[in-house]
């Protein structure tokens, strides 16, 4: 399985998201998994790599959170979770996709 993380320093939401995917990863006894973190700098590397805003996660190159509806850009992307809105998918959210 190839774990991806995408973000940009302007965006903080991708540590909580690296905290929240290490926790599910270790839940599911993963927790040697590698993980490639992709600092992404410009518009142009954005438009690449269809960001869809900081956090992006993907699994073997899938985003499971996309719904569609997302702009690609240097943006802080927000996620639909149990709670409400927030900067990251939960610790749950996590489990369900990798398992």
């Amino acid at each position: 399985m190839r774990v991806e993380v995408l973000y940009f320093d302007g965006c903080p939401n991708w540590k909580v998201a690296d905290v929240r995917l290490a926790e599910a990863l270790r839940t599911l006894g993963r927790d040697g998994s590698a993980v490639e973190y992709v600092r992404v700098e410009t518009a142009e590397e954005a438009d690449e790599l269809k960001f869809l805003g900081s956090p992006t996660i993907r699994i073997d190159g899938a985003d499971p959170f996309a719904s569609g509806g997302e702009s690609v850009g240097l943006a802080c992307r927000v996620y639909a979770t149990p709670g409400g809105l927030a900067g990251s998918p939960t610790t749950a959210q996590l489990l369900e996709v990798l398992s």
